[in-house]
Order: C-alpha cells, then structure tokens, then sequence
C-alpha cells in the first residue's frame, strides 16, 4: 500500500502524512520535521533549491480559506500534484510552484460555490465546465492564461484516483487539451516573452556598464567609509557610556567643532540631504532657499552619537549643538549628500557624475548597481534567472595562457531547468563585462552576505530588520527602478536614457526578456548598434562553449529559433519596403524583388500592409530560410553560387561567410535602404583620402574605382544619395578627382 493509498482508510493517518512524500530536499533537512498534511500551513522551502523561489510562493496558508470543505479539496489536489506522476499527463508539481496552483485551483472552487451556492464537486457536470470556460473568455483573459486555469479541471479528472472526496467523475472535454478548449495556439517550444525593442536595450546595457565601470567604485569606496564611520560612533559611544550626561555633551561639542574646522579647511559647505525625505524641509535664513533638512545622520556620526538609540543625544535639541550648527551654516552654507568620498568624473562630461553622498542616496546607488550588475550578467551570458541567481561568492575562475593573457572567464552555478530537486551545478564560459560585473557583487554583496550568513551575490542589500535574505523575485522591481531611476538622474523629459516601449508607456522588464533578446540580435544583428559595444561575436561563442552550448541549456537552440523568427521578419520587411516603392540593389535584386512581387500578385487585391501576414510568412517562408543579414549586403543563401564558399577549403557549409562577402559580386548578395550608410561612409572616407595632394598615383585611381563603384551601389537602391557633402566636391575635384552625379 503506498502513501498515497493511506489517504482513503484514515483521516489521522492522512493528516500525519508529510506534504512532500519522496520530493528531495535541501540538504540537512530531516523528512520528519516538515510539514504535514493536515497543518493549517504548508511550508514547502525545504524542497525549494532555486534562490530566487519568493517564500511567499512555497507556502499555502489553509487557514485564510473560509469554507473549510474547500480547504479539504485544495489540501487534496496539492497532495497528490506534488507526490503523483501520471505516465502521458502532467508530472509531478515542482514545490516551488505551490501557491501558483492553489491560485488556480481556489478560482475553480470558488466558482463552482458562486454558481451552486455551496462547493460540491459531485453536482459539476460539463455543461458547468464549459459555464467556467466562457466565464474566462468573458472575463478577457489572454487564451494562454485560461488554459493553465482550466488545467486544474483535467486534473480532477486524472488524478481521481488519488484523491478521495475532490474529485469529477467524468471526463471534461474528451479528446480536447485545455489549450484547445480555450482557443490557444500551443506551438511546441514557442516563447511567447517578447522581445526587448534595439532602442531600450542599447541605452540600458550602455548605462549598466556604465555603472559598473564608472561608478561602481564611487558606491563601493562610499559604503567603506560609512562603514569606518558607524564604526568609530559604536566605538565612542561604547567607550564614553560610564560617563555623565554633561562630560559626554561636551565631548560631543567638541568633536562636531573639529568637524566644522575641516569642513572649514576643505572649503566646504555644512551637509544637508540630498532630497526632503518626510516631507522635511528647511528654509535657509540668509537666500530664503527651500533645501532639503540638514544631514544630522552624518553629523551624529562624526560627533559620536546614536541619536537612535539615545534620541536624547540629538544635537538639534536646545541641549545639543543648534549654536555651532547654525554659525557652521551661516559661515561656510551647505553642500549636498556631505560624506568625503569623491565623485569620480563622469566620461561624458567631464563633471561628477553625481552629488556627494548621504546614506539615502547611497543605499539608493548600491541597488542601482546590484541592477546593473544584472542587466550585464542576464544579457550578457545567456543565462536563466534561476542561474543567474544561484551564483555565489567565488562562483567566477579565469584561464590563463602560459604568459598570462586571459583565455576563458567561467561562471560555477547551477541549472535547474528540466532537473528535478537540487539542479545541476554547471560551468559557463562567459565575456569580460560578464566577469567584471561578478567582480563589482563579489564586494557589493560582502556587507549583506557577512551579516546575514549567505554566500549568495544576490542578497537583499539593506540590513533591516524583518528583511528577507535573498533578493529573489524583486529584481524585477529593482530593474524597473533602475529604468526610471536612469530618466530622473540622467535624463530629462523631452529626451530620457530609456524612450518609452512601443505603446507610449515605460516598457516593463522581466528577467526571462534577457536571454530571449540576447539570442534574437546573436542570430539576427551580429552587427547591429549593440554589437559594437560587446561584440556579439565573442557573447555567441562564450554562449557556446561549456554549458551553454550543451543540449541540457538549450541556449543555442534557443538562438537557432529566434534566428529563424528573426528570418521570417526581416522578409517581411523586405515585402512591406517593396510594397512601398523601395528599391533594391546587387546581384540577387531582380531574383529577389520577382519573388516579393509573385506573392505580391498572389495576394491581391488586398493592400499590402493588411494582407493576411499568416499566410505571407507561409509564402515566404523559404526565402526567410535563406536570409542572412549582413552590414554592406544581406545575403540569400545558395550554396550552389555563394563566391564565399570558394574561399573555404573545408566541404559542407551550411552557411555564408558574411565576413568573406562580395556584395557588388555575389549572386546572392541583395542590397537595402538601411545598407545605405555603411555604403556612404565608405565613399567619405575614400573622398576623404583623395584630399590628400601627396597620394600616389596608383592609390589616386584605386580609389577612385571604389567611390565609383559605391555610387553605382547607392544609385541602386536610392537615386540620388551618392551625391557628396556640401564642401567636398571641390575639395576633390582640386585633388584631381572630379565626382560624377
């Protein structure tokens, strides 16, 4: 008789049961000691090994649910989804994804007592079903997410052999999947998570290495020193607590004196906040000047004085300082933030980067990076944020040649995806920004880790008290923070650092959009804008290397799909310009703009651009499978004609070699409108040469064949364009080159 079976005989031994019957747990863990059936809590974290798995996802409180038989009936499928294998249905439920399923099924419950007026399951029938399905169309839920609410109804059905009283007799929709009954389109290994568009991932990418190699050390030297301070104030005030009120004052006054005289010293102003926090303010007495209050935190700490502890002590009482910190005002006026750590200047301008600290704003900046540091690792490494968020202290080891230069940078985690229980520690093999942005949280996250006994790079940076250890699934709000955080700081509102998404409003980031975009613009923009700030080509071979590049990651077929998908629309961008009048250029123009045109044809009389795009793609399709995009030509693949592949001496390629590409040449060579500037810089820079009165004579004409050979290119695909500069022609034609129109 199995465990499961004991459910059936005896409520006591059923209640006895442990939740999780044969799941693993984390190490330490004795069986015995979790929870158990009949708890009014479950708390599944014992067998819950992702770090970033939220508590509150791995408990059920059965207690909070008022109808106790609908209790009984969730405590029953729970049960037997997170102990029950069904060979051909759903396997057993992953511990971490408990209160997800309780969700969905205490929706079922529910409905079925609004409509009965009391929960029974025996008196729901199909037509009561297919009542719950319409009522989740009505409700405008997108068809993916009511098929994973009508799972729970096929479940009661497939499981009722393992569930003694919550269980439907008959067969819900026969023959049907749930996505069918919801009207879902299933394509087996589809992701749906959208894409992040070019012009937010540039600058967020470009601002997070930013943080980490501009700023970062700023932050880090910040929190060193108000580390140094809180801790010559413990001293001082542990080594002056023997002594009587008076005595410890005017010792007090005369360290905050001595304060004054460096301040006095650096030709400094005395410290305020950097922002009115509470609503606080003051009102300056000489300009009139509303600023944020005075930093009497940073104060306190230089004085040697715990104004929380002893709010007695706080110098702003009329038995404290307000004299000196008046005079101090009036004399040298204030200066923001306050702590000593330099700014650093910021790359662009030349200026700080920011105000001085305080130790709002530098709890602030510390998240701001801890966001950035993950920007990098999550688009930059291609893993999975359950990855990501496994990594811990030492986690990252470097190879080196024999005279020292960096070969691999390699990050130890663990990979849990399609692993039951603990996962799988793992190598990846990874590019220098990755391995900087593991060096800056090897220190960021040193004070929280120290404090709270973790090893994670992810802990929640603040200290206080009740705060959970890891940082799990908030980063999604801190990454969304950062966003805004970047307008505010660096941008303004006619021209913010992140633009807006593709509805008008912020676009909202989520972890799994990293490693679906990184794998879009390796398959689809190796040369793209992004590109050339990390070299795409060396992320993709990283990727590919160790782990990643193993079946079990499923990054590289993860790429192959995004590269098919990114096939399909860049054909259709093709289509789309073809419609509108843009004209192409190369070899393979006439073949390709024929097959533009037959689909074309075939679709008429609809207007191109509300053609039936399901049924284009289907068109298209095998020319999309040919597409290959390319900086000066994209390329049509057909190996039979490909000029690159005569440059090759190994047999069997299944691909160009775009960087061998003869774009004038090639028959599969096609040239488009955003191939135009690569096109018009290389006639510049030729044009430019050509000023030179000293060229030889021999470079004069090489040159002069390649400014006309673009201009043939340019007048291809856009009449007109190959007309130089203002101010140049003349310039050349005194150099003997006369520039045709």
């Amino acid at each position: 008789m199995t465990a499961l079976q004991l459910l059936a005989d005896s409520c006591n031994e059923r209640d006895a049961l442990p939740v999780l019957i044969s799941a693993p747990l984390r190490p330490g863990v004795d069986r015995a000691h979790i929870s158990r059936y009949g708890d009014p809590v479950w708390d599944l974290a014992p067998g819950v090994f992702r770090d970033n798995a939220r508590r509150c996802h791995v408990t059920v409180h059965f207690d909070g649910i008022d109808d106790p038989s609908i209790a009984d009936a969730l405590r029953q499928i729970l049960h037997a989804r997170l102990n029950v294998d069904l060979p051909g249905h759903r396997s057993r439920l992953e511990p971490a994804g408990v209160r997800g399923e309780a969700n969905r099924t205490l929706r079922f419950f529910d409905f079925v007592k609004a409509q009965l007026g009391r929960f029974d399951l025996g008196r729901v029938d199909q037509s009561f079903v297919d009542r719950y399905a319409r009522s989740l169309r009505l409700a405008g839920l997108r068809p993916v997410a009511a098929a994973a609410l009508l799972r729970i109804i096929f479940d009661l059905h497939e499981l009722r052999h393992h569930l003694p009283t919550a269980s439907l007799s008959f067969e819900p929709w026969p023959g049907r999947s749930p996505f069918s009954v919801a009207g879902a389109k299933y394509v087996a290994g589809e992701n749906r998570t959208p894409r992040i568009p070019e012009e937010i991932i540039t600058p967020l990418l470009a601002w997070s290495l930013r943080y980490l190699t501009c700023y970062a050390d700023d932050i880090l030297a910040a929190r060193a020193e108000l580390d140094r301070l809180e801790a010559k104030r413990d001293r001082l005030v542990a080594a002056e607590a023997s002594l009587d009120h008076a005595d410890r004052r005017s010792r007090q006054r005369q360290r905050l004196k001595t304060y004054i005289a460096a301040l006095r010293q650096q030709g400094r102003g005395f410290p305020i906040w950097t922002t009115a926090h509470n609503g606080t303010t003051r009102t300056d007495p000489q300009s009139g000047e509303v600023t944020p209050p005075i930093n009497y935190h940073l104060i306190h700490l230089h004085a040697g004085i715990d104004a929380q502890a002893e709010p007695a002590m706080h110098l702003s009482l009329t038995t404290g300082a307000p004299d000196l910190i008046a005079a101090a005002v009036a004399e040298l006026g204030t200066e923001i933030g306050g702590m000593d750590t330099p700014i650093s200047a910021d790359p662009d301008t030349g200026r700080p980067w920011r105000t001085r600290f305080d130790a709002k704003v530098l709890a602030l900046e510390e998240v701001m990076l801890q966001s950035a540091a993950y920007v990098v690792c999550a688009y930059l490494s291609g893993m999975r944020d359950s990855e990501i968020q496994a990594m811990k202290r030492g986690c990252l080891s470097i190879s080196r040649a024999e005279d020292g230069a960096i070969l691999r940078h390699r990050i130890k985690s663990t990979a849990y995806k399609g692993k039951r229980g603990g996962g799988e520690e793992t190598e990846w093999v990874t590019i220098a920004p990755v391995a900087e942005a593991i060096a800056v949280l090897e220190r960021l996250s040193a004070r929280a880790g120290q404090a709270r006994g973790t090893t994670t790079l992810w802990p929640v940076l603040a200290l206080r008290v009740n705060t959970k250890t890891h940082i799990s699934a908030e980063i999604v709000r801190q990454l969304n923070r950062f966003r805004d955080h970047l307008n505010d700081r660096f941008g303004t509102a006619q021209a913010p650092i992140i633009p807006a998404g593709p509805n008008g409003a912020p676009w909202r980031l989520t972890t799994r959009q990293f490693r679906r975009t990184i794998a879009w613009h390796i398959a689809n923009r190796p040369f793209g804008t992004i590109a050339g700030m990390i070299q795409y080509k060396h992320a993709s071979v990283a990727a590919f290397e160790g782990y990643a590049g193993s079946s079990r990651s499923g990054f590289r077929g993860e790429i192959e799909a995004q590269r098919a998908l990114g096939q399909i629309d860049d054909t259709l961008v093709y289509f789309d310009d073809r419609q509108g009048g843009a004209r192409l250029g190369g070899p393979a123009a006439n073949r390709i703009g024929a097959a533009l045109d037959t689909a074309a044809h075939e679709l008429a009389p609809l207007p191109a651009m509300i053609a039936d795009r399901p049924r284009l793609r289907t068109m298209l399709g095998s020319l999309a499978r040919t597409l290959h995009v390319g900086p000066l030509a994209d390329c049509f693949f057909d190996p039979a004609t490909a000029l690159c592949l005569n440059r090759i001496s190994e047999p069997g390629a299944t691909g160009p070699m775009i960087a061998m590409c003869e774009p004038v040449r090639c028959p599969n060579a096609c040239i488009a409108e955003r191939h135009r500037p690569a096109w018009q810089r290389g006639a510049d820079e030729a044009r430019l040469l050509l000023r030179e009165k000293r060229l030889p004579e021999l470079q004069r004409v090489t040159l002069q064949a390649e400014v006309a050979r673009i201009e043939r290119v340019l007048e291809q695909i856009a009449p007109g364009a190959a007309t130089p500069r203002a101010g140049v022609a003349g310039e050349e034609e005194e150099a003997g080159f006369r520039v045709t129109g």
